[in-house]
């Protein structure tokens, strides 16, 4: 049995991080009521994954002039709060997907674990049970969706990015992450 994380219309959903720039840890988290996950992801997983949802929104709005979808983030739906406490990882991120849900016109998001989390899917069927090799459906073992508004949506992706761009600063010369106790250039850097 696949353990769903499932959030239609959340009270909240952002990407955050835990620790100091250069350690830090990424999570997509959503919230609806009491009931809190955390996804631990890439920093590069949360840039694409901000890219893609402002990229999926353009192209809905020029496939349909009638969808109401705001080209930048509402500013009663900007979230810059942090993380809820204590973040908890419920697992890391291995593959994700991005869909339009046009029944609700809502985007959606799923999010699946690094190994897969793969499970038999006859793992529970009767042992005296012939099984089919051709007939062998493995579902994840753990996922996250989370369904989002275009507005939500567009918030989202423009938190995603600043919290990306807060990391460390780079070098001037060699466009390498600079950390606080100093920094050298690579070699052929052209430092």
């Amino acid at each position: 049995m696949t353990v769903v994380h499932e959030f239609d219309w959340p009270d909240r959903v952002v990407i955050g991080t835990v620790g100091r720039p250069g350690e830090r840890t990424f999570y997509l988290q959503a919230r609806a009521g009491r009931r809190t996950a955390s996804i631990a992801m890439e920093k590069q997983q949360s840039a694409v994954l901000a890219e893609m949802i402002d990229r999926m929104l353009d192209e809905l709005v020029a496939a349909d002039d009638k969808l109401s979808i705001p080209a930048q983030a509402p500013a009663e739906l900007v979230d810059d709060a942090p993380l809820e406490q204590p973040v908890e990882e419920d697992f890391r991120a291995g593959s994700m997907r991005l869909g339009w849900d046009p029944r609700t016109a809502q985007l959606v998001i799923e999010a699946y674990p690094v190994d897969g989390g793969l499970l038999d899917a006859d793992a529970d069927a009767d042992a005296d049970a012939v099984d089919d090799p051709d007939d062998v459906d493995a579902e994840p073992g753990e996922m996250l969706v989370v369904r989002i508004p275009v507005g939500t949506a567009r918030a989202f992706a423009e938190r995603a990015r600043r919290v990306v761009a807060s990391g460390r600063p780079t070098c001037s010369d060699c466009g390498m992450p600079m950390d606080e106790d100093g920094h050298e250039c690579a070699p052929g850097s052209g430092a």
